[in-house]
């Protein structure tokens, strides 16, 4: 709520003046036909407060806010409008008529205009109870602590418990749930069901010597636990883990829900994705309300929902809101009235709720869940209260806010109020609770400093993470019967399909590729991994941009009839017993598709799961779950993850946004064998290194630049004897030049140039290396390539990026230690440390090019 007035007192309600036609309009074009026959004027009025009654509605719990007043709604009065006003203008606030469905607008008027279903008041009471006293122990034990506290707003708690009900009555088998740090450990406790004395025993922290991993605070970490609704069904409850990083946990968590319902749904080479499929698996995103207004990501989550490629059957989205943002008040925070109004981009229905009215948030919680099952479709809860103490337990609040703490402190905790408002006596309750809170914190000191890991899901069970060992290599190469067997696959469709006919020369050149009649370029290359993979039983799952044809005009992965459009995906038709495969175009977002995909990853480990950019350069827009999860994830929280990155890099004179995937920042974010760092040389390495990441029980994230102007050359194309060889090759020794005198040793496409300029230049004299996996670096290899040179005299990093970019900060030193091991000399070839990735000019870039490559066959003084 942004546009509100300071503190002032009750204002004298207006005499209603005369009443005018309104503005809804009837019932038949606000909510659908009328409830009955000649009752067109009332209904008329009932659309006015269906439309507008949201904004009367008196929503703050401290009454420091105004309520906004409608002129429809003034010019109102009579039966009918008293009526409709006490059903919209209350604590709850319902603002659902932008919905463009009228069977959905009538399908939420007809609920709340019903007589309220009778709730079960003790238990509200003692779960308000539970929510405000274990804050009040952790408060009173350790004092200055930060916890993020759930006062102001407990009546989260029933709200949680009220969704998860009706879940369970719509089939809800699990819910994926992601928060930040306000109320998380509450909600750890209440709704994860994670027992107390683990969560405050976090307080106590641990020895330092037993920590596995960096670890993470108390209010990060995440949470799995068994939640039994009121008629007993069990919903097991994982709280996602996340950074202070608000809303990026976002697309992780959907993502992480897709992936659940895909394995309910599981039915060979598809995937039933029907509404009770979808149903089996809930997701639950909580929001602060400054987060919600003010971050990006949330907003890319969000249009996901009606996305084939993304959908999950509808994300309950709640705003935590207490009217507050560190110091930030509503109306510095956002341009709307509300946090949620952006919300109303999309068909998705708001249902503001007055947290201090805990049966009104029971009511706004089934009413939800039960339009998310019944219409597939994403809702949001907005629950307004207050927060009692600052930001943080250690924060002063009334330095920029002592009107409206002066308020708070005066005002009684929830569970007193509405006590005394239902007329239960809760003097036992809270006794019996605060003593139980108490003896779980005595518990929590009393447990041994050591901490206590998640155990993974049993899907995990057979892949190992940490630190690299030889022995997880793995044989990835395949018969040529085999790879023709694919092919013919590949290249086979329906009868009756309309073929482009630029596609059937494609498809015929394929062919050839397959069979060995011509070499194999990177396009086809991948189509055999992945025909591969999926035939093995591994599951394929690629988005990005444009994807399903490539950027480059390279995959063509998905076929579209010329006549009516239809696709046809052929690696999904190669067998029977084949795994599934889900290849889309994603929508135009970096940040909020590659938490989605890491996300599913985190639940499907034996899928290959790849994120394409289109092109390298755009990666950084996806920066913070780059950082935060896919680098730091297993650090953190010990959740490993097999995503892929494809990552189009390679400089090619189209200026400083199409040429770098900033290499530099991945080889900074390299450590402890948290991710895999590669740049394929050839369209065999590549085929190879996929198959690798399935094949191999060692789950890590996947960084791949990928070629652009290489995917079709012939000197990175292979025969179809590469792909019988057993393995990727980290390193790629030279087969041409023998006993060398200089080694150059590059990644990517330079490698090719530097090759194509030796046989310019006639050189026999210098050795090439292609270092195709930059991380982790592979030590033993490169030292037994360079041993067969026994008399080279120097070895010469080069790379195409500015000395400031590119690998160059992370090889440098590490290939200098191996030529002074060597009695070798060391130098590297690169462009000039620049601010800019690459020049704009293309005629610059090829005299840069020359003079790189020129510079790599220069003998060094002291060679």
């Amino acid at each position: 709520m942004a546009h509100r007035t300071a503190l002032s007192e009750e204002r004298p309600t207006k005499t209603p003046k005369a009443a005018k036609k309104p503005a809804g309009g009837t019932l038949a074009n606000a909510v659908g036909s009328p409830k009955a026959a000649g009752n067109e004027e009332r209904e008329r009025v009932f659309d006015a407060f269906r439309r507008w009654g949201y904004l009367e509605a008196p929503l703050d719990p401290l009454g420091l806010f105004e309520t906004l007043k409608h002129p429809d709604l003034e010019a109102l009065a009579g039966e009918a409008a008293e009526e409709a006003r006490g059903i919209y203008c209350n604590t709850i606030g319902a603002d659902f008529m932008h919905l463009p469905e009228p069977e959905r607008r009538r399908w939420i008027a007809e609920r709340l205009e019903a007589p309220p279903s009778q709730v079960d008041q003790h238990k509200i009471l003692e779960r308000l109870v539970r929510a405000d006293l274990f804050e009040q122990v952790l408060q009173a034990r350790y004092l200055g602590t930060k916890r993020f506290s759930l006062e102001g707003v407990t009546a989260l708690i029933p709200l949680l418990d009220s969704i998860l009900d009706a879940a369970g009555e719509h089939g809800a088998e699990s819910s994926i749930m992601a928060m930040s740090h306000r109320g998380r450990l509450n909600v750890m406790v209440h709704a994860a069901c994670k027992p107390p004395h683990e969560v405050v025993s976090g307080f106590e922290d641990v020895d330092p010597r037993s920590v596995l991993g960096a670890g993470d605070v108390k209010y990060h970490v995440g949470a799995t636990g068994t939640y039994v609704t009121s008629s007993g069904k069990e919903i097991g409850i994982h709280l996602v883990s996340n950074p202070s990083h608000l809303e990026a946990v976002d697309p992780v968590a959907v993502g992480r829900a897709r992936a659940k319902q895909t394995r309910y749904g599981l039915r060979g080479p598809y995937v039933d994705r029907s509404p009770e499929t979808l149903n089996k698996v809930v997701p639950i995103v909580m929001h602060g309300d400054a987060a919600f207004a003010g971050q990006g990501i949330w907003a890319e989550t969000l249009n996901f929902a009606d996305l084939r490629a993304y959908t999950v059957g509808g994300t309950i989205h709640i705003i935590v809101n207490n009217l507050i943002g560190f110091t930030t008040r509503p109306a510095q925070e956002h341009s709307s009235r509300f946090a949620s109004d952006i919300a109303k981009r999309q068909s998705v229905p708001i249902f503001h709720v007055n947290a201090e009215d805990p049966d009104a948030v029971v009511r706004v919680g089934k009413i939800a869940t039960e339009y998310r099952a019944m219409f597939g479709s994403d809702v949001v809860v907005d629950i307004i209260g207050y927060r009692r103490h600052g930001h943080s337990e250690v924060d002063d609040p009334t330095i920029t806010q002592p009107l409206l703490y002066e308020r708070i402190k005066n005002h009684s905790p929830l569970w007193k109020i509405y006590a005394e408002r239902s007329g239960i006596d809760s003097t036992q309750i809270a006794e019996v609770v605060r003593k139980e809170y108490e003896e779980e914190q005595t518990k929590a000191r009393a447990l041994k400093k050591i901490p206590h890991l998640r155990k993974l899901p049993e899907y995990w069970a057979p892949y190992s993470h940490g630190r690299y060992k030889p022995e997880y290599e793995v044989d990835t190469g395949l018969t040529r019967e085999k790879l023709a067997e694919i092919t013919d696959g590949l290249v086979r469709v329906p009868d009756g399909f309309h073929v482009h006919p630029k596609i059937v020369k494609l498809l015929e050149q394929r062919s050839e590729m397959g069979h060995g009649k011509r070499a194999v370029d990177y396009g086809f290359a991948e189509a055999l991994a992945f025909g591969s993979i999926v035939l093995e039983g591994n599951p394929i799952r690629l988005t990005g941009q444009d994807s399903q044809r490539g950027t480059f005009n390279q995959r063509h992965a998905v076929l579209v009839d010329t006549v009516n459009e239809h696709d046809y995906l052929p690696l999904s038709h190669l067998s029977p017993t084949q795994a599934f495969c889900e290849i889309y175009n994603s929508s135009l977002s970096e940040a909020g598709c590659l938490g989605f995909e890491y996300g599913f990853s985190r639940d499907y480990p034996e899928a290959l799961v790849l994120w394409e950019a289109q092109f390298g350069d755009f990666a950084n827009g996806a920066q913070v779950i780059i950082d935060q999860f896919i680098s730091a994830g297993e650090d953190k929280w010990n959740l490993p993850a097999g995503i892929v990155m494809l990552l189009p890099h390679g400089y090619e004179g189209q200026g400083p946004e199409h040429s770098s995937a900033r290499m530099e920042r991945f080889m900074q974010l390299a450590a402890e064998d948290n991710m895999q760092i590669c740049q394929p040389s050839t369209a065999a390495q590549y085929f190879h290194m996929l198959r690798r990441q399935v094949r191999r029980m060692w789950r890590k994230p996947l960084i791949v630049f990928t070629p652009k102007s290489m995917l079709r050359h012939p000197d990175a194309s292979s025969n179809i004897e590469e792909f019988m060889k057993p393995r990727f090759l980290p390193l790629v020794p030279d087969r041409e030049v023998w006993d060398a005198g200089r080694i150059l040793i590059a990644s990517g496409k330079v490698g090719h140039e530097l090759r194509a300029e030796r046989r310019r230049r006639k050189d026999t004299n210098t050795a090439i290396f292609f270092l195709d996996q930059l991380y982790p670096l592979p030590r033993t290899e490169i030292a037994a390539a360079i041993d067969e040179h026994p008399n080279a005299r120097e070895i010469v990093w080069v790379q195409e990026e500015p000395g400031n970019m590119g690998a160059a900060g992370y090889i440098l030193p590490r290939f200098e230690r191996i030529a002074k091991a060597r009695g070798l000399n060391f130098r590297s070839v690169k462009r000039s440390a620049s601010a800019s990735p690459a020049t704009g000019s293309a005629k610059a870039h090829e005299l840069e090019q020359k003079t790189l490559l020129a510079l790599a066959f220069t003998t060094s003084s002291s060679a």
